[in-house]
């Protein structure tokens, strides 16, 4: 009953929201639409839409949609630009409160227009607060080297300002502090739980079907929720809706797939359908005993196939309705000739946009349901599984004032998972749970003078612990000067679920979901815990400045204090029965509490020019983590990381390609070894014979990852080639080369083998591309 008084409670107040329209908005007018590309019909993001001669206009946002509002009345020229695009202008006549709808369409320029000098990212930085925020393109996807000449999503991710990569096997990502399931991973509004394969290189995601990837370090707004790091937003690309098209890869880690077109082409009132689907799977399993066999005569154990596919359907006004679905999965087999595991994720759903006629409101939409399970078997023969499935459904609102907007909406969650591990002492810990959450947002951004404010709101409500949140966010940017701006965000966020193993394993390839933990302790550190969520709040400050005409610095200070985390207790020993309630909390439930921040500063330099791209990155980052009894810092903790990436076109055509990553960080922490003994557990009672029994390896360790691993560093090359074979048609061939001068780049150290596992050595690859 209370769970739907508060539903309702929220749906009260985003109608009144919504419905309440102020008085001026009637007595000017309206000019919004979308954008497109002629040539395949695909919108064209943060483009400038603006009345000539006037300081009104836009900017087009994820799906090519502008709003000018409060136009006053009047005869104007309406003028879109684009860099790499011819500009269009259309005269245009404005009747008091009129509503006009616009598609404009962009022709890509015939020549390099080098007298262009507007930047649509240049200006999307004086109207938005992009505070911890790194908005990745598909054309600089394509500009970092890639294996094989197969772009990747988590290769670029490597490079962006306080993430630190792990690994090249088994490695995950951890952003500014953030463990991975910390950091919340939607594509097209559905949540992916695994965005990335065992080998490290590759993600999930189809770059060619990419259309942005917005990702949010910290500090994000209200419209995002359930998680206390991060979040990555990756929005796909609808079919072309002109022809039919594609592209064929493949190189000596894997194959790829990518047709699309229309299903129905555009009609005289405006409809259409297309369809888009990218295949991609990975034979490095087999390739590598042909090609590196120097590394591993038994292969890397690494194979995935992931597929992707979409259907949109076109309305004239620009209202539209996605269908799609998913499958991937990750495979490996004898891990260091210590394991197996794999795992598979399935799901689909649908997404829309809807444009009222009369109205300056967008409403869009999402419902998805997904299903992700893992599996590993390794030597202790010990089952270990963990699944998650579930639904997420949304409905957002964005109401355009002017210049200014209001966005809010409500979300849904309901998942169940299911887990299964032993622990160190082989204690089983099990948990099978399921779990709905409601939210409900509002966010409004707002020019006044110099500042640009984005405050925002969330109430998040956990209905299996039957807790509310409520979430204040705010970001803000003061526009000092033309070149310079200072920014700064803030927010508190929780969430409910957890990793389904410890953040203090070095190697682990589990990657698993527990969520609504019941076996907490009661107390941490003498004071009752009143709370079964996982809590933070975000303070980032920095400072943009634009040194040249194609140069931009950006320095951002941050501090993440993780108020309280869960984690799974490595030191269980007892069950938590009553027979041993007299035994101590930390010996008896299944998690533990703690307590953590992060805090770092992130300096980046870019310059993007003609033939040129240089992408400059240093962080300085700190993690500590606090338990019942001890201070220590993950096996995360870098404190240094250096990123250097130069993408250089040349040719008399442009038609070769030059692209160069330099990678230093400095070592991880580990825990050391203080010695070896064989220990006896006396099974047989006191009276046992010490001098005649035989005893199990036992292993002294040192304080927790209080030594430092070797520092990390690899040069990575890619060279490109293009050849155009027809007018919509070409081959790209490449050449790379993963850790260029071969450095020993340190994974882990077995201990009990006197044996060293290095990263990835020398990887020569070769690819090609043929698009159609």
């Amino acid at each position: 009953m209370l769970l739907k008084n508060i539903s309702r409670i929220i749906i009260i107040f985003l109608f009144l929201s919504f419905t309440q329209t102020p008085i001026s908005q009637a007595q000017n007018s309206t000019i919004k639409g979308f954008v497109y590309e002629k040539e395949s019909g695909e919108p064209i993001i943060f483009t400038n839409v603006f009345l000539k001669k006037t300081s009104i206009g836009a900017t087009t946002d994820v799906n090519g949609y502008f709003v000018i509002s409060q136009i006053p009345p009047g005869n104007y020229t309406l003028m879109v630009t684009y860099l790499g695009y011819d500009s269009i202008s259309i005269p245009i006549s404005i009747k008091a409160g009129e509503v006009q709808n616009k598609k404009l369409y962009l022709l890509k320029s015939a020549f390099n227009l080098d007298v262009v000098n507007i930047s649509a990212e240049r200006e999307e930085a004086k109207q938005e607060t992009k505070t911890s925020v790194i908005k990745v393109t598909p054309k600089q996807l394509k500009q970092i080297p890639s294996i094989g000449g197969q772009a990747d999503l988590a290769q670029y991710l490597q490079v962006i300002p306080g993430v630190v990569f792990t690994g090249d096997q088994g490695g995950q990502l951890y952003i500014r502090g953030g463990a991975p399931i910390q950091n919340k991973v939607l594509l097209d509004g559905m949540v992916i739980y695994n965005p990335f394969h065992s080998i490290g290189l590759f993600s999930v995601f189809e770059t060619d079907i990419i259309r942005t990837a917005d990702v949010y370090t910290g500090g994000f707004g209200a419209e995002y929720g359930g998680r206390i790091s991060s979040v990555m937003d990756i929005n796909t690309r609808d079919g072309n809706k002109k022809r039919l098209s594609g592209k064929l890869s493949s190189s000596t880690f894997g194959a790829g797939l990518l047709l699309e077109g229309p299903l129905k082409k555009e009609t005289e009132n405006g409809n259409s359908t297309s369809f888009i689907i990218s295949a991609k799977n990975s034979y490095l399993a087999q390739s590598s005993k042909v090609f590196y066999n120097y590394i591993d005569t038994a292969g890397l154990p690494f194979n995935f196939t992931d597929i992707y596919s979409k259907i949109s359907f076109n309305g004239s006004n620009g209202s539209k309705l996605n269908l799609f679905g998913f499958h991937f999965n990750d495979n490996v087999d004898n891990y260091q000739a210590l394991a197996d595991f794999n795992w598979k994720t399935t799901g689909f759903g649908a997404n829309f946009i809807v444009v009222p006629g009369s109205s300056s409101v967008l409403m869009e939409g999402i419902f998805a349901y997904s299903n992700y399970m893992i599996t590993m078997s390794d030597n202790d023969a010990l089952p270990k599984q963990s699944e998650i499935n579930g639904f997420n459904a949304g409905l957002n609102f964005t109401y355009f004032i002017g210049k200014d907007q209001m966005k809010y909406g409500i979300e849904m969650q309901g998942f169940k998972t299911d887990f299964t591990f032993y622990n160190a002492v082989k204690r089983k810990l099990g948990q099978s749970d399921n779990t709905t959450e409601i939210a409900g947002y509002v966010k409004y951004k707002s020019s006044i003078g110099k500042f640009l404010i984005e405050p925002s709101l969330r109430l998040q409500y956990y209905a299996s612990l039957s807790e509310f949140s409520l979430e204040p966010r705010f970001a803000m940017k003061y526009l000092a000067s033309e070149k310079l701006r200072f920014k700064l965000a803030a927010g508190i966020y929780t969430q409910n679920l957890i990793d389904a193993k410890s953040d203090r394993d070095i190697v682990n390839l589990l990657y698993g979901f527990l969520s609504g933990p019941e076996n907490l302790p009661e107390k941490y550190k003498g004071e009752e815990v009143t709370s079964k969520l996982q809590k933070a709040q975000h303070l980032i400050a920095g400072v943009e400045y634009d040194i040249f005409k194609h140069i931009t610095i950006n320095l951002e200070g941050y501090y993440k204090n993780f108020s309280q985390l869960t984690n799974l207790n490595r030191n269980k020993i007892f069950d938590d029965i009553p027979d041993y309630y007299n035994k101590p909390e930390s010996l008896r439930k299944d998690f533990i509490i703690e307590t953590g921040n992060a805090y770092g500063a992130d300096l980046s330099l870019k310059y993007d020019y003609k033939k040129i791209y240089i992408w400059a990155v240093y962080s300085l980052g700190y993690v500590n983590r606090t338990d019942e009894y001890q201070d220590y810092v993950p096996h995360y903790d870098r404190r240094h990381n250096v990123n250097l990436m130069l993408s250089y076109l040349f040719g008399g055509k442009l038609d070769w390609e030059f692209n160069v990553r330099w990678n230093y960080g400095s070592g991880f922490p580990f825990t050391k070894l203080q010695g070896i003994y064989e220990k006896l557990d006396f099974s047989g009672g006191i009276n046992q014979d010490y001098t005649t029994s035989n005893g199990q390896l036992g292993i002294q360790y040192a304080d927790i990852n209080t030594g430092r691993l070797p520092d990390y560093h690899r040069l990575d090359l890619t060279l490109k080639k293009k050849f155009e074979i027809a007018k919509n048609s070409a081959l790209e061939t490449s050449l790379s080369v993963t850790n260029a001068y071969n450095r020993d780049n340190l994974f882990y150290f077995n201990a009990i083998r006197r044996e060293r596992v290095n990263q990835l050595p020398f990887m020569p690859s070769i690819g090609i591309n043929l698009t159609f």
